[in-house]
Parts: structure tokens; sequence; C-alpha cells
């Protein structure tokens, strides 16, 4: 049987053209399972069914495929473009894939403002400010912010300038040297922007520029006896400096690139990436795929053209520690210098010298983090058999879903369920099932059945997991396994049983109880998804109650009613956030025109200065 579909499929593989474009590998049931490029689909193509030997990798992919399509481009750089366009839309089991956009942060300076501010974004707009990033993690990209607010001494409270200027006295931030007052109209307009080329320069990695311009200005400052301006300016150089010098040194003080490595064994992948500037390395990145990802050359072409599709800024370098030919550099070398606007980028793969060291040190990097991640996916599949052994599973829980409710009274009631994927947390798919079925008094029971029986009935979307944990004890499981029976379906229930401390004390099973506190690493995660349920839950449920608190308020602005509250709500999260968002801001909100931005900014504005509502803090 499997012979003559290699052999149908070999047939077919022969006749494709010898031309650039993207071919769809597919399963027995259609679902694309691989999407790749080639400029000679032909001989691509025909590789993957040939008796030839291949990695574990490719072969467990290649005894999957049923069929295939294929999509003819122009170039080669237009395969890769729609090659990654494919890939981000239909998620391919075996290809590998940028995480969402949106887990990136990036640090915004509104130079598009009358007084610019520094923090903290997850959405770029085309709005003329300053985006820097994306960052590798939130915390790095918050220190930066912090370091930068403090040593500049910007303004981080919720007030507008001009608008708010006189209202009110400086606070303590003015007081204990934090804050240069801004409120109190003694910093002028241009004196206030004057630092913000400072900052751009110092996230554009120019710190020896920053540092240079800074002590010019402490030795004017001195130089005209105004010594507690030049103590100011010694601060920041500190505080600058002590950042700076953080990052580790690996080059010349002008060196500008990045080094890309590659560490792959049969069970993981890692792509390491490090971010050069000015002889310091600023940032990092570890890129961590599972090992039945393909992660090959091809793909790792593929994968960084999307990474920095993502970024604010290319380098003129980028130095890659494996081997690529000269056909795939000069691919990538192209198709980043048309994101970075036509400047030239060269990708290299050096042979000697420190820029192969560097490679080194970052494949070995990479060697590390799939090390870590190899140690805890063991540590967590010890773990499941733990787990499974203790409840008797037939089968080793690799998937695991939970539910619990939440209500205030008999108004907002709630199921939340939470997701957990070989141990971890699974975060894409999380659910939240507003309660319909029941009024009057609450029920958990009926909340619950009615929430495990909508997600019965999305199996086909999403495959039901090896065990489903209940927040609740004896009842709650005998309602779901009735429930089940009656559906058919055969999956394990339990039921997370508290005890008078609100920790989980056992598992129940509907008749009788199984402790878990024998096996301390079983009970530690099992009190953990309890937690993780019953925040998600809440926190679904309070957001809900919120939001039909803070609605009327909204509506009341000209032109904004329900669906254009929640866009709000949606993207700034409180009413105060929204009151304190500038034109620009609010105007890059699909569906909130400039118009409406104006007329919210008015709004807010024409109100009484310190006037608060009582739904201006609540979170929703």
């Amino acid at each position: 049987m499997r012979e003559a579909v290699i052999e149908e499929l070999r047939r077919k593989a022969a006749g494709l053209p010898l031309q650039s474009g993207v071919y769809l590998m597919k399963n027995a049931d259609g679902k694309i399972i691989y999407v790749g490029k080639s400029r000679a689909l032909k001989n691509r193509v025909s590789q993957y069914f040939q008796d030839s030997e291949k990695d574990a990798k490719t072969a467990a992919m290649v005894s999957c495929v049923r069929d295939f399509d294929y999509m003819l481009t122009s170039s080669e750089i237009e395969a890769l473009n729609l090659e990654n366009r494919l890939i981000k839309l239909h998620k391919p089991k075996y290809n590998i894939l940028l995480k969402d956009a949106k887990s990136y942060p990036y640090i915004k300076v509104s130079l598009n403002e009358e007084y610019p501010r520094v923090f903290i974004t997850r959405k770029r707009c085309d709005d003329r400010a300053a985006y820097f990033g994306p960052y590798s993690s939130a915390a790095l990209a918050g220190n930066l912010v912090q370091t930068i607010n403090r040593a500049f001494m910007l303004p981080v409270c919720s007030k507008r300038f001009p608008r708010d200027i006189g209202k009110t006295r400086p606070c303590i931030y003015s007081q204990i040297g934090q804050c240069s007052a801004v409120c109190s109209g003694k910093v002028s307009k241009e004196e206030y922007r004057e630092s913000f080329k400072e900052i751009v320069s110092f996230l554009r990695g120019n710190f020896s520029e920053v540092k240079r311009s800074l002590e010019e200005k402490m030795k004017f400052a001195s130089d005209n006896m105004a010594y507690e301006a030049a103590a100011l300016y010694r601060d920041r150089i500190k505080s600058l400096s002590f950042l700076w010098e953080k990052q580790k040194i690996v080059g010349a003080p002008r060196d500008e690139y990045d080094v890309v490595a590659l560490y792959s064994d049969e069970l993981v992948s890692c792509i390491a990436i490090y971010y050069v500037r000015e002889g310091a390395v600023i940032d990092s990145d570890n890129f961590i795929f599972t090992g039945e990802k393909l992660v090959d050359r091809d793909s790792v072409v593929s994968f960084l053209c999307d990474l920095y599709m993502r970024r604010d800024y290319i380098p003129g370098q980028i130095y890659v520690g494996f081997p690529i030919d000269e056909e795939q550099s000069a691919l990538l070398s192209s198709y980043l210098g048309k994101i970075a606007n036509g400047r030239r980028v060269n990708v290299k793969v050096p042979v000697k010298g420190i820029h192969k060291k560097l490679c080194e040190m970052v494949y070995e990097n990479a060697r590390i983090h799939a090390g870590e991640y190899n140690m805890k996916a063991e540590r967590d599949s010890e773990l499941l058999i733990k787990l499974a052994s203790l409840l008797a599973l037939e089968v080793v829980p690799e998937r695991i879903e939970a539910v619990d409710i939440s209500n205030y009274g008999a108004d907002n009631i709630t199921a939340g369920l939470v997701a957990y994927s070989n141990a971890k947390p699974d975060k894409s798919h999380y659910r939240t099932y507003r309660i319909r079925s029941v009024s009057g008094t609450p029920d958990d029971y009926s909340s619950m059945r009615e929430a495990l029986c909508r997600r019965l009935s999305h199996a086909d979307e999403q495959p039901l997991p090896d065990l489903f944990l209940l927040d609740g004890g004896k009842g709650h499981v005998s309602v779901i396994k009735e429930l089940f029976r009656e559906k058919g379906v055969d999956i394990p229930v339990f039921g997370m049983v508290k005890d008078e401390h609100h920790k989980t004390r056992s598992l129940t099973d509907g008749e009788s109880e199984i402790s878990i506190a024998r096996e301390h690493s079983v009970f530690v995660f099992i009190y953990g998804i309890q937690e993780e349920v019953h925040r998600f839950t809440v926190k679904t449920m309070k957001n809900a109650k919120s939001k039909s608190l803070v609605h009327s308020s909204l509506e009341d602005i000209s032109g904004i009613g329900k669906k254009k509250a929640m866009l709000l709500l949606s993207e700034f999260k409180t009413i105060k956030r929204i009151s304190a968002a500038s034109v620009e801001e609010l105007s890059c909100i699909n569906g909130i025109s400039r118009r409406d931005a104006e007329n919210i900014v008015e709004y807010f504005g024409s109100q009484k200065t310190g006037a608060r509502t009582p739904e201006a803090d609540k979170s929703v």
C-alpha cells in the first residue's frame, strides 16, 4: 500500500517544472503538514520520495505524506515570501514557526507627541513615533525603559502635557530627583525634547556617541559653575554606563552585526541569535523547536526572513554559524536588503577569526539551551508517568484540560478552561464559556455540564485531551461522567479536591479520593493547574463584569457605541488609560477614526482636573 503511494508521489513529482515555487505536503486527511520552497520544484520535491537515506525527522514527515500541491513563482524571493505567508496561514505540523508578534515587546518613543514619552508596547503603528525592538523579553525592555526614565528624569505619571502643566503640584518623584517636574511649567518644551535625541541614539546602540555628548554638556555646565546641572549629567552617564557595561563586549566600539547559530539533535533544535551593537551583545534570542519539526538550512533561512520582518532594525552584517550555500546566502542577503529599505545586508559564514569564534560561542549557547529543554522535558515526562500510575490511567496524559466555574451571584457566570501539553500550559487553547443555561440561583453542576458539553462540540477543531480535571469534588465528577456517557466519550475525569487551606488535598474519581501528597512533584503540578484555572476563570469573569460597568461611561462620548467601546477597552484595559491616551494612540486602533479619537480626548480633557469616575480604575 505505502509503496503504491510513494510510486504515485514520485510520478507526480517527476512532472513538476524546473521552476521556482512553493510545495505543500498533505497527509491522509488532506491537511497541510509541511510547506517548503525551491528554485527548482521538480528536483527538490522528487528528493523526498527517493530511496536515499534521510534523517529521522524528514523520514517521519515523508511517511505521513499522501499528496502534495505546488504554486509557481517568478523568482526565488517571491517563493520565500509566499512560503512565509503560507506557513503563518496553515501552521503546518513540521514547519518551524515564529510565535506571534504580540509576544514581543517594543520600546516606543512617542516623538509624534509634543511632549514625548518612553514606554513598552506590543503594537506598532504608523504614527511617526520611534520603535525599538522587538526585544526578547518584557523584563529586558522594562529594565531599559526604567533606566532611561530615571536617567533622563522623565515623568512616568498619567498626566498629559501641555494640558496638565500648572494644574497640580509636583509629586514626590520630583522631590527625590527622579522627575524633572514638567508639570510645574519650569521645563520648556524645547529643553524637554532635547534629551530625546540622546535617548533615541542610546536605544539605537550608539552609547559612545551619547556618552560623548553628555560629557561635553557636563563639562560646559561645570565650567560655567552650573554644578547642579553638571551633577545631573554625571549621574545620567553613570546610570547609562552601568546598563551598557552589563552587556558582554565581543568586538570593537563600532562593530554592529548579528550572530546566528543552530544546534539540532533527534529530540530538539535551538536557533540562537546574539545581537551585537557597538561591540557589545545587547540582546539575545533562543528559539526552541521540538524533535518533530524539520529544522534544515532551507527552513532556517525562511525562519530568519520572518524574524527580521518583525524586527525594527537589520544590521549590515549577519554571521551564520552553520553551512549554507552561496545561493541561499545571496537569497537571504537580497531579501533582508529589501526589508532594510534597499540598504546592503551581507550574510556570511565565517571560516576563521573572531567571528568564527563568536559563532562557536553562540552555538554553545544554543546547545546548552537545548540540553536544558531536554532535561526539563524528561522531568515532565517522568511526572506524567507518575500521574498516570497514581490514577491508574491507560495512557500517559500528554494533554490535560482543567475547568472551573466562577460568578458574581447569578450574573456573569463564567467557565474557564485551561490546557496543558506535555506538562506545560498551552495558552493558545485556553477557552472561556459564558454560561447561558443557568439563571436565578447559581448552579455549579449545571454550569460545569454546559461548559463541557460545549467543549465536546468543538472536538473536531480542537482534539479532546487525555485527561479532564474539574475544580470540584465528587458531585462535579458524577455530573460530567454522566454527560460523557450520554455523548459516548471515554476520557478519564477527576475532581481536584481542596482542603481547609484551599490547597489540593487529593483527586477524586467520583467514588473515592486518591491522595497525591506522597508524590511531591505530582502534588505541585496538580496544585499549579488548579491555581491557574482558578486565576484564568476569575480574571475572565471580572473582565466581563467590569466591561458591563464601564461601557456606559464610554458610550457618553459622541460617536462611540458598544462596538467601539469594546475596541477601546480591549486595547487600553482601563478607562484611566483611555483618558490618558493621545489622539495618535487612539486612532491607531482599527475601527477608531481620527474624529473619534479627537472626541475622546476632548471628552476627558473637558472633565474637571482630578475628578474620577468609580469605574476608572477597574481592570478589564
